[in-house]
């Protein structure tokens, strides 16, 4: 693991662009995972109000689909913990935890659309944001 030293530090242009990005991502992977427990807590607590009308495709248990947000959800937090830390592992984790958000809440789109597209675009911005970080550190 390479530890960064003061002559490390990349003090360009390109180099706070890539530090803000992945504060950026950081911050929107944080208020992403929120949304995402409170989308779980909810689903697990009233299964009822997500349930009404629901015939499509696929038929998932509310209670089951909200413990796979709350998963993803505290998974998301501590990711997004490390990625304001500045921890190198939790860049690439990150663009993962995100990828795998948007994609629940794609599939949770029948049962509440406008939340999920909230957190789809979150997501979308969070993998920007750590993509365009990881390509300012690639000298």
């Amino acid at each position: 693991m390479r530890t960064e030293s003061a002559r490390d530090i990349d003090y360009s242009t390109r180099g706070l662009f890539a530090d803000l990005g992945a504060t950026f991502g950081g911050v929107l992977l944080l208020l992403s995972s929120g949304m995402g427990l409170l989308q779980g807590l909810s689903a697990v607590a009233n299964d009822d109000l997500y349930a009404a009308g629901s015939d499509y495709l696929y038929k998932l248990d509310m209670t089951t689909w909200g413990t796979v947000h709350i998963v993803l959800a505290v998974i998301g937090a501590v990711v997004a913990v490390g990625i304001l830390m500045g921890k190198s592992w939790a860049r690439v984790l990150g663009m993962i935890i995100a990828g795998l958000s948007a994609l629940t809440n794609f599939a949770f789109l029948p049962h509440y659309p406008l939340w999920s597209i909230v957190i789809i675009a979150f997501d979308g911005f969070v993998i920007w944001a750590l993509s365009v970080q990881l390509r300012g550190y690639d000298r």
